[in-house]
């Protein structure tokens, strides 16, 4: 009897340990709730996720889904395709938006850059509507695009029906889907002017011309430290969303509410997962794209040495406390044979913490290095000989 009483106290006691490892996994894993349906924490230069809370559901974004709205304006503008000067003609569809808009009138001109503002600032429907006729030629081309870019970042659960976010059937996206292009936009450094800008005016109308005053949609620009976007959402079915991002040092977060049951709380819960990361992790930035990483002998070439440069940028996220088990080793050949072409891999940065590999990138030549002639090999020859 004594021994089946023993047996029974270490069974529960093994139970009773099990599942207290359990707890306390889970509470490392979610370390609090988020009042609202999804919910996410990103680091903008890593991609890793720090909180996560439904993040592939999909679900009605509102005016978040100007985000992708202005990705492919940006990258319309740096591949010169279009300018910020650029005249757009709004079209009676365009003008017809419900909804925030900047009350734009058929045929009446605007820039490029009044739009952005519109959209970025005021979230205005009817400038997004307008920017992408003129980039696409109709709303539902400029849609393809953005359904074709988003299958591009790997936005599993999107699908785009308009260019505002307005409500219509079908259209939805994921807080995960919503911070990959939410850090894609951040790439752009022209964007972020706009969405820091918290006032500003733009002129509207042909006849009457008034002077429209947008106040930015996105509390958090005025009431949080280091805040620099993105964009906020609302309609009756999508409720308070928001996509919000900040920056202190080298480290940019991108925090992702869905559905939240107010417009303060949407704010709030997203500060909530900011300041989150902030008090817990850094980012150690170890190369920046372009950055010099000395050079390397070249044989028989025209040029005795090529420069050498980081491919891309590379960051390591870490807990706080830990930035200096982040070591960096570089592998370079003592030499390589002409010719060389620009952008070719030369070599590698291999990042590790605490011994175990947690990132790398290509070292590449900085510029092209055709082989030397035997003009250029006769020439410094006859240099070492007389000691030049």
């Amino acid at each position: 009897m004594k021994r089946i009483f023993v047996k029974t106290i270490f069974v529960l006691f093994v139970i009773t340990m099990i599942f207290s490892s359990y707890i306390t996994v889970a509470a490392e894993t979610q370390p609090f709730d988020i009042n609202a349906k999804a919910a996410i924490l990103m680091d903008a230069s890593t991609g890793t996720i720090l909180y996560e809370k439904n993040i592939h559901e999909a679900l009605p974004p509102a005016s978040v889904t100007k985000i992708m709205t202005m990705l492919l304006t940006m990258e319309a503008i740096e591949a010169n395709k279009i300018t910020l000067a650029d005249k757009v003609v709004v079209s009676e569809r365009a003008s017809s938006m419900g909804g925030t808009q900047l009350y734009l009138e058929p045929g009446e001109v605007k820039t490029v850059e009044d739009l952005i503002k519109g959209m970025a600032i005021r979230s205005a429907n009817d400038a997004c509507v307008a920017i992408g006729e003129h980039l696409a030629g109709s709303e539902e081309g400029f849609v393809e695009q953005m359904n074709a870019r988003a299958k591009e970042l790997g936005m599993k659960n999107t699908h785009f029906v308009n260019t505002n976010g307005l409500p219509a059937e079908g259209h939805v996206t994921s807080a995960y889907d919503i911070a990959l292009m939410s850090r894609e936009l951040l790439k752009h450094k022209e964007i972020h002017k706009w969405l820091t800008t918290w006032m500003d005016t733009v002129d509207v109308g042909i006849k009457n011309v008034s002077t429209q005053e947008l106040v930015n949609t996105n509390k958090l620009i005025r009431t949080y430290k280091g805040a620099n976007g993105i964009k906020t959402g609302s309609t009756s079915e999508a409720k308070y969303c928001l996509s919000a991002s900040a920056t202190r040092g080298n480290t940019t977060y991108i925090a992702v509410i869905l559905t939240a049951p107010t417009s303060p709380i949407r704010f709030s819960e997203a500060a909530k997962l900011l300041d989150y990361g902030f008090a817990n992790y850094n980012t150690v930035k170890v190369v920046e794209k372009g950055g010099a990483l000395g050079t390397v002998a070249v044989e028989k070439g025209k040029n005795t040495q090529a420069n050498l440069v980081a491919k891309d940028d590379l960051s390591i996220l870490v807990k706080k406390g830990e930035e200096s088990k982040v070591k960096k080793e570089m592998i370079i050949p003592q030499s390589v044979k002409a010719p060389i072409m620009q952008g070719e891999k030369i070599g590698e940065v291999i990042v590790t913490l605490e011994g175990k590999e947690v990132g790398k990138v290509d070292i590449i030549g900085e510029e092209t290095i055709e082989s030397a002639s035997i003009i250029d090999i006769l020439t410094r020859m006859f240099q070492r000989m007389v000691g030049h």
